[in-house]
């Protein structure tokens, strides 16, 4: 037989053992229902056939904290993003922010509310509108305008936050009430929507590439939160142009205070990668560099730019800052100065007879053609040829009499004076090989040619040349981060030697 305690004490023995059975399911119950709230807001997410709606409190919803409702709604699709976020972290972050959410901003639009021309209101303290306005807190509202034509840039616009979802008094009829029970009917569309799920293909819709505006706006609140923003961490090309488009977002929005770092965090992680790319195009990067107020992706863009000048002047002429072009052209100036007085170093290099005198052409006729040589060359591949003596053109629009057009005389091509100085900076047989120095002297009359020859001239030109190599370090200076192998010059057709300062950089000033 089972005996069973008396009712005095077997009651409050039972009523122990519920209690504490009864604890890991509430506690439990709890774990889920804060479960729930820390889920990630979906704004098309539904709640149909669940007994209650837990309202979240993170990003990008703050249900209870938030005071700043901000709408972003794709310019086709009709896909939309809400955020319910605070006036505080977004005035820090963005001076756009900081001025609209402003007392004397807000002063302003209540004085022309109360006039009939404004729409920034506070909401009614009422008692049963609940949430932050039942305690006559200020919210804000903003949503994405894309304007009238395709020329105009979509910017935020400030509306009446009485129209908010989130709260407050509305004209229209409000939502139904997520945190109600369901009606009988959901169990119905919940199995039709099962159904759908299982039985048929999934809609384009689900397959379209994320709208870039609102991956934009999202990378955007994403940082003010200190968050990581949405950036391809593989494909330097694709990271480039979403690095790109989130920093002209937040230019307009001033905040590239905030955004720079993250941005010039995020493309520094793909180091070598990187570099090349900056080499590929480097007045690209320097405008993204200069807004992200990256020293590294900057400076390594303005070398690039400095030493193609003036090739990428169409790419930067009324798209960049004046201070921008006024530090390329000063480090062009630099450089330019720089060459002169190499170029000067170059065409004075002389050599001495065994007695120390310089030699001429009377006491070292060869040392003298090795130098005469040299000389020339430096002379045709650092200046531009002479422009060629022709007749006066014909006045009539270019037509000779007999009617037949006349060809354009073309304007020469710039000489790329630093891929003859890398030349000179190797040495060797980069420039003046033996077989051009041997047909050099068979063309001198008067002039023996056999071995002895060739050998005493050889070794004037390469006693020419390594006075030349050290009168040219100064241009072969590095100041990348690219690699550029050991010779130094890793193929680039142009200088290297540009060097930015700290007090260089335009965004300090």
């Amino acid at each position: 037989m089972v005996s069973y305690p008396d009712s005095a004490h077997g009651g409050d023995a039972i009523s122990r053992t519920l209690a504490l059975r009864n604890a890991p399911s509430v506690a439990s119950s709890r774990a889920s229902h804060s479960g729930s709230t820390v889920r990630r807001h979906r704004g098309h997410r539904s709640h149909f056939g669940g007994s209650s709606y837990a309202p979240q409190n993170e990003f990008p919803v703050f249900t209870h904290t938030g005071d700043v409702e901000i709408v972003v709604k794709a310019e086709r699709g009709g896909k939309e993003q809400r955020y319910l976020l605070h006036r505080l972290i977004l005035a820090q972050c963005s001076g756009f922010f900081e001025a609209g959410t402003s007392e004397e901003w807000s002063r302003a639009q209540e004085d022309g509310n109360a006039n009939g021309g404004g729409t920034l209101a506070r909401i009614p303290e009422q008692s049963g509108s609940g949430g932050v306005g039942s305690q006559g807190k200020k919210r804000w509202r903003y949503e994405l305008d894309w304007g009238q034509g395709e020329d105009d840039i979509p910017m935020l616009v400030q509306k009446d936050p009485n129209t908010s979802l989130f709260g407050g008094s509305t004209t229209a009829a409000p939502p139904p009430a997520r945190n109600k029970p369901s009606t009988p009917s959901t169990g119905f569309f919940r199995s039709m929507a099962n159904f759908s799920a299982l039985n048929l293909p999934s809609s384009s819709a689900d397959q379209e590439p994320i709208d870039e505006t609102l991956r934009d706006y999202d990378n955007l609140f994403r940082v003010f939160y200190n968050y990581p923003p949405a950036l391809d961490p593989i494909n330097i090309a694709n990271a480039y142009v979403e690095c790109k488009t989130l920093l002209h977002l937040a230019d307009m929005y001033d905040a590239l205070d905030v955004i720079g770092p993250r941005v010039d965090h995020h493309l520094l992680r793909f180091q070598g990668r990187l570099f090349k790319q900056i080499a590929k195009y480097p007045p690209s990067y320097l405008k993204l560099g200069y807004l992200a107020r990256s020293k590294v992706i900057f400076s390594e863009a303005l070398t690039h730019v400095v030493g193609q000048w003036p090739a990428g002047l169409p790419q930067l002429r009324n798209q960049t800052p004046a201070a921008v072009l006024e530090l390329i052209e000063d480090k062009v100036d630099e450089l330019d100065e720089l060459k002169q007085r190499i170029e000067g170093k170059l065409f004075r290099l002389t050599l001495t007879t065994s007695r120390g005198e310089r030699v001429n052409p009377g006491n070292g006729w060869l040392d003298w053609l090795a130098m005469s040589l040299f000389r020339q060359w430096v002379a045709e591949n650092t200046t531009p040829p002479p422009a060629p003596i022709l007749k006066s053109p014909p006045t009539n629009g270019g037509h000779s009499r007999s009617g037949s057009r006349q060809p354009q005389q073309a304007t020469p091509a710039a000489i790329n004076t630093g891929h003859i100085f890398r030349l000179l900076g190797t040495g060797g047989n980069a420039y003046l090989p033996r077989d051009e120095l041997k047909r050099f002297l068979k063309s001198t009359p008067g002039l023996s040619y056999d071995r002895d020859t060739v050998r005493r001239f050889e070794r004037s030109v390469e006693e020419l040349k390594h006075l030349a190599r050290d009168c040219v370090k100064p241009l072969m200076r590095n100041f990348l981060e690219l690699d550029l192998g050991r010779e130094g010059g890793g193929g680039l057709p142009y200088l290297t030697c540009t060097k930015v300062e700290e007090r260089d950089f335009p965004w300090d000033e």
